[in-house]
């Protein structure tokens, strides 16, 4: 039953931002703050139990059933248990977003089959790329994931506006973990670049920032970048202004994941205008057709030294080249010796946030309809 005054009462699975919150969403939460006819509550544990909601939004379903040791992981699946029966008691539908179409965490037997009670249990996915669910038969809504160019206009970054990328660098930046292909990368670098002519290009450079997940891959990507003085490492959390700074300094952002089926890093470096060097798939094929020539390098394989060598081959300066990047001229495709212009910007006004409330809105009723029909 929807609140006072027909107003449509959404409880996120998200706590209230802090500055370490993930910037989608915080981005989310404003964009629907601004719809009509609506109100979001964050998460808290008593609210999403006892409070009164319309609609429960879910993302990182693994998030919410692990802790950060048995104790608190096996209480979290008690208490996840408890909110299912209660969206079941109440008739509240469940709508998911799938930000990835498996979790990257490790779960126990317990865990997985908590997992698939809350995919058996959820009316409406939200799917943020074409691909549709894996669930197949499923109802589901694409919503583009939102672009970050507002995000990043809040934060003071003079030094990086209009700034000049680095001449042969390479970067990494975000959370380090094993799926994400850092200590490939790495390694891969290793022997990319070591013969060049002189004047022929820049000298080659990778750094890479971002905290990784535990210490056992920090101690491995510390060991490899001792064998190589090109290889810097910020093993930190990276905020916005260092985010901005390692992304600007860098001809190319290499995002080598394993598995890439929705990435914040991708379309924030698009967003700060850096082209990306992305593991080829239905999903990057998409976003390359959509923000135009230039901006998206996709290659097949392993990622090798010879992927990152020719991702800085095809960024050629062109004879007009100002202080902007956008006046470099890469390829299209790491499979195409063809140079393609490309505009001054990616393309993503089909990400914009606005649109994207109004759309989370029109998914919460629809769920609700599917909800009172069944």
């Amino acid at each position: 039953m929807l609140g006072d005054g027909g107003e449509l009462i959404v409880q996120q699975s998200f706590a209230a931002p802090r500055p370490t919150t993930n910037p989608y969403l915080v981005l989310l939460a404003e964009s629907l703050a601004v719809q009509p006819g609506i109100s979001v509550r964050t998460f808290s544990w008593p609210g999403a139990l006892f409070g009164r909601y319309d609609v429960f939004h879910l993302h990182w379903p693994d998030v919410l059933i692990t802790g950060s040791g048995p104790v608190k992981s096996f209480g979290r699946g008690v208490l996840t248990a408890l909110l299912l029966l209660r969206l079941r008691m109440t008739g509240v539908p469940l709508v998911r977003t799938l930000h990835n179409p498996a979790p990257h965490s490790t779960l126990t037997r317990g865990q997985r089959a908590l997992l698939e009670r809350i995919d058996a249990q959820t009316e409406l996915f939200i799917c943020l790329n074409a691909e549709p669910p894996p669930q197949p038969g499923r109802p589901y809504e694409v919503i583009l994931h939102g672009h970050y160019r507002d995000w990043f206009a809040r934060v003071a970054h003079a030094a990086a506006v209009g700034a000049v990328p680095v001449p042969g660098r390479l970067a990494f930046v975000g959370h380090i973990l094993p799926y994400k292909g850092v200590t490939q990368l790495v390694d891969a670098f290793r022997t990319a670049g070591r013969v060049r002519a002189a004047g022929d290009a820049p000298a080659m450079s990778l750094h890479v920032a971002g905290q990784p997940r535990t210490p056992e891959l920090e101690a491995q990507l510390r060991r490899l970048a001792e064998l190589d003085s090109r290889v810097t490492l910020d093993l930190r959390f990276v905020g916005d202004a260092e985010f901005i700074a390692v992304v600007t300094a860098a001809e190319v952002v290499v995002l080598p994941y394993h598995e890439l089926h929705n990435s914040g890093a991708v379309l924030a470096a698009l967003s700060l205008d850096r082209p990306v060097l992305v593991p080829a798939n239905p999903v990057t094929d998409a976003l390359c057709a959509e923000v135009g020539p230039g901006w998206v390098y996709r290659y097949d394989g392993p990622l090798s030294a010879e992927t990152l060598e020719r991702a800085l081959r095809q960024i050629e300066p062109s004879d007009d080249r100002g202080s902007s990047p956008s006046h470099y001229s890469p390829a299209v495709s790491l499979a195409s010796s063809t140079h393609v212009g490309r505009h001054e910007h990616p393309d993503l006004s089909r990400r914009d946030w606005a649109d994207a409330g109004a759309r989370h809105v029109a998914a919460y009723r629809r769920a609700l309809a599917l909800r009172g029909a069944s």
